[in-house]
């Protein structure tokens, strides 16, 4: 029977080493929920177990089910008619499925019915679940609806709707982003306004909401009157009434299986979630920091099917007498696909790790008593987790987008044609570096971190990982490159423009290149630890990081090069 957990070694190896131990007597008070609630583990043995029998069972139900209705969800998907969204029946099937399952409310506690599991081991549930049917994990995937009011809803919101959303009983949809503001969402105008009784209502529009349809809504609003920028804005709760109109479903390249919606908000009945003026600079990003780690396993899952649909077809397809992965032009495409895939997955679940451990710590933090040292490591996380986040969504959705390309270039003519499932991943992957924040926005949510070193504690705890003597010239390579990086960095902060001020300028044109200067050396050293502690895994560590030298060093010399000329002369360019 097939299963796309247990098929797949890195995922298998990912669960065994990602030191979940911590999260996990966090996650259940050391162990004494054991004593309440009868699904709760007793011990962190009890804990992995129950995460791998997740695993299996959501593996099992991707392979021999999602995946098989995925080809009819893609071609009939969703349909809109008289004002009304109806999503294809296997897409309905797809979900009662996952609901008898109980997989509905992984990350919810106990007490809603919730299976109390770490992000990082819902993040492979996305991820499998995206390998069978991407579009279904947009909807498998707004679980982060129901985990945002846990952490910022009130006592009574969170009894109401978290049981529901553990029980499969509503599906929910983030509506954050206007006709005429994309990523400008500090300049959402959708209004939020307080009746005589004091009942909020909302009045706007939405568009490209995803799952538009849902039947419960967090809706970010604006509820100061004369506002104009982030600080007028807070979240709110509404559920699917006739005051929400879907006004339309998009036409889109890929994703079928899904709505996107544009809504029209006629003063639709709302409640407010956590604290006015908080919207945005606050739950929102929180909300949006957990949909980008989601969409980052959206586009591992996707290069997963990818890489996997190219490696049969170059084993099965002869020319000349032989199969045509034994030809140099072939194989190193497959190579390279593999160690680009390892290692998106290697900083997706790095990054959750952190996640986890910040959520835990936050919690403590905020209803707890916290030591200074919880303090400490609260802000520690939180700032890992702020560059990390983008970094990894950057890295796993452009390394989706060239793996789905290259599956179809090693399928040739085929790849191009609806017989193979090759166009359908890169229609797919195509979203996976726009929405959420494109590329170019991760970037910039990134960069600042770079620029503060806040992942130089992590990069020096990974320096101190013990390696073989094989792979030891390659942690040398590495550290020869974060000293370059240092003074990349230092070079940038401190130029200066003909006048003396700092170049701002200069330092957004170089973002992207210290980002992913930052990424080849922090996925690098990810890779020798997973070498270091699997042999078999070496290999793809050496492979990444000699790849990633030349690339290193080109970018090194852009940044450090001084040249201003694009910043001079792009419209001349631009406009010639």
């Amino acid at each position: 029977m097939l299963n796309y957990f247990s098929d797949n070694q890195d995922l298998q190896f990912t669960l065994k080493n990602l030191e979940l131990a911590e999260i996990s007597a966090m996650l259940e008070d050391n162990y004494r929920k054991a004593e309440k609630y009868e699904a709760a583990p007793e011990d962190f043995q009890d804990a992995l177990d129950n995460y791998e029998r997740s695993l299996k069972v959501i593996g099992e139900i991707a392979a021999e089910r999602i995946e098989a209705r995925s080809r009819e969800v893609d071609l009939n998907g969703a349909k809109f008619k008289d004002g009304k969204v109806t999503y294809n029946p296997l897409t309905v099937q797809n979900l009662e499925d996952l609901t008898k399952a109980g997989l509905m409310g992984v990350m919810l506690g106990h007490e809603y019915g919730g299976l109390n599991f770490p992000v990082s081991v819902y993040t492979m549930m996305t991820e499998i679940v995206s390998r069978a049917d991407a579009s279904l994990q947009n909807i498998f995937g707004l679980q982060d609806i129901a985990e945002t009011i846990n952490f910022f809803g009130n006592d009574e919101q969170k009894a109401h709707y978290l049981p529901l959303f553990a029980a499969g009983k509503v599906d929910g949809a983030m509506d954050l982003t206007e006709p005429d503001y994309g990523s400008d969402l500090q300049s959402v105008r959708l209004r939020a306004y307080q009746d005589e009784n004091g009942q909020w209502y909302l009045n706007g529009m939405k568009r490209f909401i995803t799952n538009g349809c849902a039947k419960v809504h967090l809706v970010l609003a604006r509820s100061e009157e004369g506002t104009t920028d982030g600080r007028g804005l807070s979240m709110f709760i509404c559920e699917a009434c006739p005051q929400l109109v879907v006004r339309r479903i998009e036409d889109k390249m890929g994703i079928h299986g899904v709505a996107t919606c544009e809504l029209q908000f006629n003063d639709v009945p709302a409640q407010l979630c956590g604290k006015r003026r908080l919207g945005l600079i606050r739950y929102v990003m929180s909300l949006m920091n957990g949909a980008r780690v989601a969409i980052s396993a959206q586009a591992v899952g996707i290069a997963e099917a990818a890489f996997r649909q190219a490696r049969k077809y170059a084993s099965e397809r002869e020319q000349f007498k032989r199969s045509i992965d034994k030809f140099p032009a072939i194989y190193s495409m497959l190579s390279s696909m593999k160690v680009r895939l390892t290692a998106a997955r290697a900083l997706l679940y790095e990054t959750t790790r952190v996640v986890d451990l910040r959520n835990a710590y936050t919690h403590i933090v905020e209803h707890g008593t916290p030591t200074d040292e919880q303090r400490a490591k609260q802000k520690y996380y939180t700032k890992l987790a702020a560059q990390l986040t983008p970094m990894c969504k950057a890295l796993a959705t452009e390394s989706a987008n060239s793996i789905a390309y290259d599956a179809i270039q090693i399928h040739g003519g085929t790849g191009y044609m609806r017989d193979f499932n090759a166009e359908r991943y890169y229609r797919d992957a195509r979203i996976t570096n726009i929405y959420e924040g494109t590329t170019q926005l991760q970037v910039v949510a990134a960069i600042g971190g770079v620029v503060q070193r806040d992942a130089d504690t992590r990069i020096k705890e990974l320096f101190s990982t013990m390696v073989p003597y094989e792979l030891a010239e390659l942690k040398d390579k590495l550290a020869g490159l974060h000293a370059k990086q240092l003074e990349a960095v230092k070079f940038v902060s401190e130029k200066r423009t003909d006048d003396g001020a700092k170049d701002t300028a200069y330092h957004d044109l170089m973002a992207r290149n210290l980002v992913e200067m930052e990424t080849y050396i922090f996925v690098g050293l990810l890779l020798l630890r997973d070498g270091a502690a699997c042999p078999e895994r070496a290999p793809i560590a050496e492979r990444y990081i000699l790849d990633a030298i030349p690339e290193f060093e080109r970018r090194f010399a852009v940044v450090t090069s001084g040249d201003s000329q694009l910043i001079k002369n792009h419209r001349d360019i631009i406009d010639y």
